[in-house]
């Protein structure tokens, strides 16, 4: 039996019309719909057509050299999935867990990473890979991470980029899309460890 059919109209989103309107059909049988509806920011069209021009570009940027791909968890695994799969030349591919948290004695954007999931990187080539540019220490962190262990080269790739929260500076050599502010789900992307399953990228409606 088909879902509902839903029509919404969103804001800019880099790289595609200013606003845009989608119609699409939710396949979830209704009592399997999770309680919240999701309005589509990118669909699963456009992530695909999107990752295969990234691949293409990290591709011809490292002339077959090989490349020592980290991905942070958890929120970059499906996308790390796609890319690597559109990469033809030499890489290995490394998890890195890697988290900011608020407690008793750390402060909010304290960066806390698992020292054993850290990769050998010493004199490698190495694209540093995540699902998000937000506030950018994340990312900031773990540059400085890898530079301290020696790393040959160090690039960066995010799926998306949110617009007026990025608090440090960091331009990420590789970007999917650039997004307005607001809170994304989908691809990987969770909420309550929940829609990480949804081939789009979408926010969830109040």
């Amino acid at each position: 039996m088909m879902g509902a059919r839903r029509v919404v109209r969103l804001p800019l989103v880099a790289g595609l019309r200013d606003t845009f309107e989608i119609a699409f059909d939710d396949p979830t049988p209704p009592k399997k719909r999770n309680p919240r509806a999701v309005d589509v920011l990118i669909t699963e069209a456009q992530i695909q057509d999107r990752v295969r021009e990234l691949g293409r570009q990290i591709e011809a940027d490292y002339h077959g050299k090989p490349l020592t791909i980290v991905a942070v968890l958890t929120g970059s695994l499906i996308f790390l999935a796609d890319l690597i799969r559109q990469i033809e030349l030499p890489h290995r591919v490394a998890l890195l867990q890697a988290s900011s948290y608020r407690g008793a004695t750390t402060s909010a954007g304290v960066l806390n990473v698992n020292e054993a999931f850290l990769p050998e990187v010493s004199d490698r080539d190495v694209l540093l890979l995540d699902d998000i540019l937000d506030t950018g220490h994340t990312l900031a962190t773990l540059v400085g991470r890898m530079s301290m262990q020696g790393a040959r080269s160090i690039r960066t790739a995010v799926l998306l980029r949110k617009i007026g929260r990025q608090e440090v500076h960091l331009e990420p050599d590789y970007c999917g899309f650039i997004i307005p502010d607001a809170f994304v789900i989908g691809y990987g992307l969770d909420y309550n460890d929940d829609y990480r399953h949804l081939p789009y990228v979408g926010i969830l409606t109040p």
